[in-house]
């Protein structure tokens, strides 16, 4: 069977324009052969839509929207993702549903038979699940439709719920000739070969072809990475969709497998770097911004922010802004310079000395007797995210903050201000991989100054400092939080992995005590398993000792 994929980008809650993509989709690819049409995960509301759905219109303007498109539909069959209203008074209000729409009408209503809530999702906050599989008959075939999580149900996830009911079985013991799976599922760092095996085992258990088209973009914090794929029934590749960007394309599922598209098969860093992209884009478009700035320290996190914003609102659309104070290096005033000048955007200077001596001259007496220390330190911060936040007012570009999650992790910010801004871009992104990244950008010629690179790496907020006066060494540090913040141990499971007591009790420590800024930090870009952000709810007010 020739299967037309819409891999689309959708907004959350732009009903109509997400119903025109989808039309447009369908007509392109009933154009190119397509007997059957497939959506991803609530392609008509956007996902997630999250507490939209408890407006009192929101759920009845996504049913009337999808009928719309539905009377668009002709003889081949388009699978359209929406909410649909619980019709019974018992359980949730809703249901995670997809319409198979054909004639200018709607024949069949599938449900998600599976609710994630774990990490980022909430699903049995809204949706009430499905009973039993959807099963369509079409044409003599029999149609297994699964939405997303219908087919993670597998020891392999490690977050997985454990559910009771497996829907991969139920069609596998039914006897299915296609399986369908529209899906929402948002990327993180070394997921895309797990789901690729995964979907794999279920098409062979179904013992038939899998086709999965998942969404494509970013919504909020999430990134969602397209990667739509078409397994054969032996559980090998047949096609293999863009990844983090659009594509609509018919593959047919009778074939001989084909090459995966330009981008399928690309490493990691390469993942990486498209995923911030898109998510910065996305976030900054979506959200009516057409402009960016930075703050330009010389350091490497600021280098690799307005590299991205660059290659996100292109250089025309991006300010960076030199912001140097009394003890600023030349070396990092220069670096900065020249950084713009790789990338091709403006380049301020704005220096902040004045606005420091005057706010140490207002203060003088109350702090008078007491020692110099962080909080005059801090001055500098705030000061520059003053002036950074006047700029982004007059001009109306979006300030992004420049804080990696080592940084962030441990609270080496500062609130209101390198703090300051509208979006995060590599919260998620531990120290040595924004290194990493670096140097993946300057991998066709110099983008961020070598120097950058290859100085230690220094806050600049007392003359000589380094962030190994107060930090371990980054990537001992970054290994010691993978384990504290994404797999979850405590400091004596750590401790006995070889990393010294003293060491991760003071790290775990910190990562506690600084869980109100991260409450108060601008939204980042999730690109890990568990980012700080609404996949981790961790008590700010807490004392469990771990």
């Amino acid at each position: 069977m020739k299967i037309g994929l819409a891999q689309i980008n959708t907004i959350v809650g732009d009903l109509t324009g997400n119903s025109d993509k989808i039309l447009r989709a369908y007509r392109e690819l009933v154009e190119a052969g397509a007997e059957l049409v497939l959506t991803p995960e609530l392609a008509v509301a956007g996902y997630p839509p999250r507490d939209l759905l408890f407006k009192s219109r929101f759920v009845a303007d996504n049913e009337a929207a999808l009928h719309r498109v539905a009377a668009e539909i002709g003889e081949v069959p388009a699978l359209i993702g929406f909410v649909e209203k619980n019709p019974s008074e018992r359980g949730r209000r809703f249901f995670n549903a997809a319409a198979w729409c054909e004639n200018g009408e709607v024949r069949h209503i599938v449900r998600k038979c599976l609710l994630p809530t774990y990490d980022v999702f909430d699903e049995d906050r809204y949706f009430e699940p499905a009973r039993e599989t959807g099963l369509v008959t079409w044409k003599g075939k029999r149609i297994g439709i699964t939405i997303c999580e219908d087919v993670w149900n597998h020891p392999a996830v490690p977050t997985r719920r454990h559910y009771e009911v497996d829907p991969v079985g139920q069609l596998a013991a039914a006897g299915v000739d296609l399986v369908l799976n529209l899906s929402a599922s948002p990327w993180h760092s070394g997921k895309k070969h797990m789901r690729e095996h995964l979907l794999g085992e279920a098409a062979s258990r179904c013992r038939c072809p899998l086709v999965y088209c998942n969404l494509v973009g970013g919504n909020d914090e999430l990134i969602f990475d397209g990667h739509s794929k078409v397994m054969a029934a032996d559980g090998s590749l047949l096609a293999g969709f863009k990844g983090f960007a659009e594509e609509c394309r018919v593959v047919d599922t009778a074939g001989a497998a084909t090459e995966p598209s330009p981008g399928y098969n690309q490493d990691d860093m390469g993942d990486i770097h498209d995923a911030l992209v898109l998510g910065l884009r996305d976030y900054a478009h979506k959200s009516g911004f057409r402009s960016a700035l930075i703050g330009l320290s010389g350091g490497i996190d600021s280098a690799v922010v307005a590299a991205l914003a660059a290659k996100a609102f292109g250089p025309e659309n991006v300010i960076g802004v030199s912001l140097p104070s009394s003890i600023s290096s030349q070396h990092s005033r220069d670096d900065a310079r020249i950084l713009a000048e790789n990338l091709g955007i403006r380049f301020e200077t704005l220096p902040i000395a004045d606005i420091v001596e005057a706010a140490g001259g207002a203060l003088k007496d109350i702090f008078a007797g007491t020692a110099l220390g962080v909080a005059e330190e801090n001055i500098q911060a705030r000061a520059r995210g003053l002036l950074l936040m006047a700029v982004s007012n007059k001009f109306g570009a979006l300030l992004l903050t420049t804080g990696n999650k080592s940084e962030v992790a441990v609270g080496y910010c500062t609130l209101y201000g390198d703090m300051a801004g509208g979006l995060a871009v590599i919260s998620d992104l531990p120290k040595m991989q924004v290194y990493e990244l670096a140097r993946y950008m300057n991998r066709n010629g110099e983008v961020v100054p070598q120097n950058t690179i290859d100085k230690p790496p220094s806050a600049e907020l007392r003359p000589d400092q380094k962030d190994e006066d107060s930090l371990p060494p980054y990537p001992v540090l970054d290994e010691i939080l993978r384990l504290y913040v994404e797999e979850g141990k405590v400091s004596d499971e750590i401790i006995a992995a070889g990393f010294d007591e003293e060491t991760v009790r003071d790290i775990v420590r910190k990562v506690d005590l600084n869980e109100y800024k991260r409450k108060q930090a601008a939204p980042g870009l999730k690109i890990t398993p568990l980012a700080f952000g609404v996949g981790r709810r961790i008590p700010i007010v807490q004392k469990y000792v771990s």
